[in-house]
């Protein structure tokens, strides 16, 4: 009866609106998509589509993102009222007709979903474009520090009274964080995400200040006591694919001595990339100073020489960015660990040398960075049967009744 109850709200929708972050689901790519699901449902003239926002991870992949879990817990949004990839089936959907699509934090789908690209209505990013989109596609790529900004300002530009304190307190600590804390020396901050925390405290005088915003949010991002190697390597993860090769690139949240003295590291190392068909891993590094400068590492893995040697040549080599790299000492042969000097090349502008030496589809020009996605669950918004899987089984309605309560103008994640 509850699957049959869900069918219909499809079918008197007619329509399913998904907002959508990218495959790494970072504080940025969730909280921007919850604020502007939020802001369509309240502003969008008599919507024909449920507006839902999709964390795009498994469910059981979100206790990975720390500084996320820390966020949303402070400001009393339950998981329960979230919607994960593995929950929800964009590909019936749209095969049904029902799915229109926002990206936000990315602009390309990775080939796994490449079917799902004439779906994609709206992209909201803050990296350079690597393709173009059909003219029906509205297009908004700006280079600001965070995609929360973009977002933000689209919420300011919109009807008065639409931004509550608790999307402004998401945005507002998501913009601190990603602009680590607008410092200028860490070179992600612009003059626009400052506008944008300007604005959301000037509306909302009681957020907290914003040392503290961020202190916090970094201690829980930086927070990997408790987690294994192999969790370390999914907590950040990005994936490119070359004509024959899979490269994983992590970002670590510890100094890489720490990283490599962990026990049982080489071994964790090879069992990781062995379980999912990787050839090799980079990790990045990064830490902070007490003046919030970052410090960076890095360190090249993988048991076939000649592409190991391939990858380090690229980094050493590298000139748009130059990394300065500076060999370090390595206990393993197979894994080639440097300082990198030039602290604001993030990995985010690492990528792009990093497809260029893997050369294919995934070199310069071609798409975004792959992740497997996560496997299509039974009990999607079309398919009508519960998940078969080690978690509370989830019905279309369950889904259906978050939806409702995000088209009915509730603020993201509200309980009912």
């Amino acid at each position: 009866m509850r699957a049959a109850k869900g069918a219909e709200h499809v079918r008197r929708h007619q329509e399913i609106h998904v907002v959508m972050g990218n495959e790494a689901c970072d504080l940025d790519s969730t909280v921007s998509a919850l604020a502007l699901a939020y802001f369509l449902a309240k502003t969008s003239p008599a919507p024909k589509a449920a507006f839902i926002p999709v964390l795009n991870i498994p469910r059981a992949d979100f206790a990975l993102r720390t500084e996320t879990t820390f966020l949303l817990r402070e400001q009393g949004i339950p998981a329960a009222s979230l919607v994960f990839r593995d929950e929800i089936d964009l590909g019936g959907l749209h095969r049904a007709g029902l799915l229109s699509l926002t990206l936000v934090d990315h602009h390309v789908l990775p080939s796994a979903d490449a079917a799902l690209e004439e779906a994609v209505v709206e992209v909201l990013d803050h990296r350079p474009l690597e393709r173009d989109r059909a003219p029906r596609c509205q297009v908004t790529a700006e280079p600001v520090g965070s995609c929360a900004t973009l977002v933000t300002e689209r919420i300011a530009q919109g009807p008065p009274g639409v931004l509550d304190r608790t999307t402004a307190a998401l945005l507002h600590g998501t913009i601190l964080l990603d602009c680590v804390n607008l410092s200028l020396a860490a070179g992600k901050v612009t003059p626009r995400d400052v506008a944008c925390i300007s604005l959301l405290e000037a509306r909302f005088p009681e957020l907290p200040a914003r040392d503290t915003v961020f202190e916090a949010l970094q201690a829980a991002k930086f927070d990997v006591s408790g987690l294994t190697t192999e969790q370390m390597l999914r907590k950040d993860l990005k994936v490119l694919s070359g004509d024959e090769l899979v490269l994983a690139v992590s970002t670590i949240y510890v100094d890489l001595e720490t990283f490599l003295r962990r026990p049982g590291l080489l071994q964790d190392l090879d069992a990781f990339c062995q379980a999912r068909g990787y050839a090799g891993l980079v990790a990045m590094t990064i830490s902070f100073n007490e003046h919030n400068e970052p410090s960076r590492q890095l360190a090249v893995y993988s048991q076939c020489e000649t592409l190991r040697s391939a990858v380090c040549r690229a980094l050493e080599e590298a000139t748009t960015p130059s990394l300065h790299l500076q060999p370090l000492p390595s206990p393993w042969s197979c894994v080639g660990a440097y300082a990198q000097g030039n602290a604001l090349a993030s990995r985010k502008k690492v990528l792009p040398v990093l497809r260029q030496a893997l050369g294919g589809p995934g070199a310069a020009g071609g798409p975004e960075e792959e992740v497997v996605p996560p496997p299509t669950p039974m009990n999607s918004l079309v398919e009508e049967c519960p998940l078969a899987q080690a978690m509370p089984p989830l019905c279309p309605q369950d889904v259906l009744e978050r939806v409702s309560r995000i088209a009915a103008g509730q603020p993201p994640g509200s309980p009912k």
